[in-house]
């Protein structure tokens, strides 16, 4: 494949006045900014004038002109949202639950029954049935009107992904497992297995008026098959490694395609060849995709706090998501021990600011001597509320030395621990320093 030319990107923001419209906009870079974490998952309405971002600040962005709304309900990261109509939508979280959303009254509906988070979201053709893929090996099949579910099992490791035939009465599944099923959704019964691919498979999308499946998996691979005999139709694989995200345009005619490089590939399936493969992310993964409503833009999100949208059919090989340093990417070598350690381990999650800047937890500022679960305005689990904690150098520490998953049960902060009796030391002592009003102003 000859090599793109470069030109530079041209960034316009949503937030300064572009209105989304069901015809799209088409030939435009832009970006909607306004997350406090990663941006995990994206949809496009029907009508293609709102778009939805799941995000690790355990948020949900509905995006009408170009202004936020923050829907806030999961009690961990957001990674899939899907359009059930106009006035409804669906989330999924790390917190094993499915949001079922009032778009106008910005309320939602928890749906529970996973045993792990859930990743994967689609709808039946008559919007009466949601699937949700779950990492605990089971597929959700959610009655809309009921909330009723039924759980789909037969996969030996967790569901990536799912997709519905354009009658609504069959379900294809992805797994890490590496294979792909099929389901029969009246029976709640597995009728096939169609292929087994060796390595576990990440992304699934269905073009039911062709005929055939497209699948992304660990080790890069990138087909599209038969979708009655699992037979290969073609092969669009590179050497990057895993696909992560994929999305097929709403007339079928296009797939694009991200990996854990941070490029995205757009793939003409009618021609069978590659249109367009640039390098979008400067550092890290691309790990959502969804095409505009006309197909004429493919929106995206990695590592940076934003969902980037590009033309499908520009020259773009200047990347353009976590074009800024984001702190636990900087280079080890040029901070202490302490920093580092609250880089790596805290700062996704955490600011040393008055400010938590819509993150996943609350601010660090004035933490020593701070009751736990006591920050204004953070929404805290009920077992941090109620814990008699009182943040310093013995909390911290064990904190670290036990991990959260055991110092507090059922806190929301994720399972990690710093082994090192050297690091907790000099991880507290940077956040003394840096956590008060006296270490930000050196």
């Amino acid at each position: 494949m000859p090599a793109l030319r470069s030109r530079p990107i041209f960034a316009l923001c949503l937030a300064s006045g572009l209105l989304l419209s069901g015809a799209g906009i088409a030939q435009e870079f832009y970006t909607l900014k306004g997350h406090g974490g990663p941006v995990k998952g994206i949809d496009v309405s029907p009508s293609g004038e709102s778009v939805l971002t799941a995000s690790f600040d355990y948020t949900v962005g509905l995006w009408r002109s170009g202004t936020p709304r923050w829907l806030e309900g999961h009690d961990a990261a957001a990674n899939a949202v899907l359009f059930i109509d106009e006035a409804r939508a669906a989330s999924a979280g790390d917190d094993f639950a499915v949001l079922l959303w009032d778009l106008e009254a910005g309320t939602a509906e928890r749906l529970e029954g996973h045993q792990g988070k859930v990743i994967g979201l689609a709808r039946s053709p008559d919007a009466a049935t949601l699937a949700s893929s779950s990492w605990d090996g089971s597929i959700g099949l959610w009655d809309l009107a009921t909330g009723t579910p039924r759980f789909l099992k037969g996969h030996s490791a967790g569901v990536n992904a799912t997709a519905f035939s354009a009658d609504g009465s069959t379900l294809y599944s992805a797994s890490t497992d590496g294979t792909l099923r099929v389901w029969d959704v009246a029976t709640a019964q597995e009728t096939r297995l169609l292929l087994r691919h060796g390595f576990g498979i990440n992304t699934l999308v269905l073009n039911a008026d062709k005929g055939w499946l497209a699948y992304g998996a660990v080790d890069g691979g990138t087909r599209i098959v038969d979708v009655d005999t699992g037979e290969k139709i073609a092969d669009f694989t590179l050497d990057r490694r895993p696909i992560l995200a994929m999305d097929i345009s709403r007339d079928g005619r296009l797939l694009a395609v991200g990996d854990g490089e941070g490029y995205i590939m757009v793939i003409d399936t009618e021609r069978g060849r590659i249109v367009n493969d640039f390098k979008a992310a400067l550092r890290g993964p691309v790990w959502a995709l969804r095409f505009s409503a006309d197909g004429q833009n493919i929106h995206a999100g990695g590592l940076d706090d934003a969902m980037y949208s590009w033309p499908v059919e520009a020259d773009a090989t200047e990347a353009a998501m976590a074009a800024g340093e984001r702190s636990f990417l900087e280079d080890p070598a040029e901070m202490g021990n302490g920093e580092r350690q609250f880089k790596r381990k805290c700062s996704i999650c955490h600011t040393l600011t008055p400010d938590s800047k819509r993150r996943a937890g609350p601010t660090l500022y004035g933490l020593f001597g701070r009751p736990a679960g006591s920050v204004a305005g953070y929404s805290y689990s009920q077992t941090l509320q109620t814990a008699a904690i009182i943040w310093n150098d013995e909390t911290i520490d064990a904190l670290f030395d036990l991990g959260p998953d055991h110092y507090i049960p059922g806190s929301k902060m994720p399972m990690q621990r710093i082994t090192a009796q050297q690091d907790r030391d000099d991880l507290i002592a940077y956040l003394r320093a840096a956590s008060s009003e006296e270490g930000r102003e050196k």
